[in-house]
């Protein structure tokens, strides 16, 4: 495995060419430092209080996406993978509104993006800790694009944009990307490793030091996974919000929606 030092772009503005030239080549980009850590520690608060929300009152689902639980290491039950979370603070759907997300639009041009609030699995939480008990430590490799399959479309260009909560230097696990993907054929993207299940390390795979506060885009046509982390408990907790950039026919959800087949396949073969 490769630790990548990825450049250090800044998202202010109207994306570079060197920027868009960088995403175009490997499918992925950093901007470092997208919040700040007043923020970050207002994002946690407020997931924190969404969690308690959702426990309380025996949430399993929403808009038909399951919720992911686990326990702590006190042997508490909790939620590590949370959904359409802008639609339930107007904090993080204030966040969505930030003047400098929609240059990210630039990344699936010529198709026409859009962030989905309302689409796919929304504004979500991945939030990874190796304990005896966790339900999510790990990601099996997988692209996102099977998804688009199984809704009846053909597979089209979406990004997946990541806030990160927490510092994870590479040794702590984390994302692994396999750069240059987004370009495989057909064949290679549906067939060139097992979904979810295949956990190995591949030679030509990168990571990343990662600071709390930092953006990340993946072309969602990307091979990726995530690394577990070598330790247990509090040290090994990894938070990342989700946002989707999609593109094609707008397909919203909500709360009579069907929980899609792809959810239930991962829910049965994911760590």
């Amino acid at each position: 495995m490769n630790k990548l030092t990825a450049p250090k772009f800044k998202l202010s503005a109207k994306l570079t060419d060197e920027q868009l030239e960088f995403f175009d080549d490997y499918g992925f980009i950093i901007f470092k430092n997208f919040i700040n850590r007043e923020t970050v520690d207002l994002f946690l608060d407020t997931l924190k209080r969404i969690e308690q929300k959702w426990l309380e009152e025996g949430v399993e689902k929403i808009n038909g996406i399951p919720l992911k639980f686990g326990k702590d290491e006190l042997g508490n039950k909790t939620i590590q993978r949370l959904c359409f979370l802008s639609q339930h603070s107007p904090v993080l759907k204030e966040f969505l509104q930030d003047s400098r997300l929609p240059y990210l639009l630039d990344l699936v041009k010529p198709f026409e993006g859009r962030i989905g609030e309302d689409e796919k699995d929304g504004l979500v939480l991945n939030n990874y800790i190796r304990t005896s008990n966790s339900a999510f430590s790990q990601m099996g490799w997988h692209t996102d694009s099977p998804r688009d399959l199984f809704l009846g479309q053909r597979i089209m260009p979406m990004l997946n944009v990541g806030i990160h909560l927490d510092d994870c230097p590479y040794e702590n696990g984390g994302l692994r990307i396999l750069p240059g993907t987004h370009k495989q054929g057909i064949i290679r993207l549906l067939f060139g490793k097992k979904y979810f299940i295949d956990h190995t390390p591949d030679p030509k795979e990168v990571g990343f030091d990662i600071e709390a506060g930092d953006l990340t885009v993946h072309d969602g046509r990307l091979w990726h996974r995530v690394q577990q982390s070598p330790y247990f408990g509090e040290k090994s907790r990894r938070r990342v919000m989700y946002i989707p950039v999609v593109t094609g026919k707008y397909i919203p959800k909500n709360k009579d929606s069907k929980t899609p087949f792809y959810h239930r396949l991962a829910s049965t073969i994911q760590n």
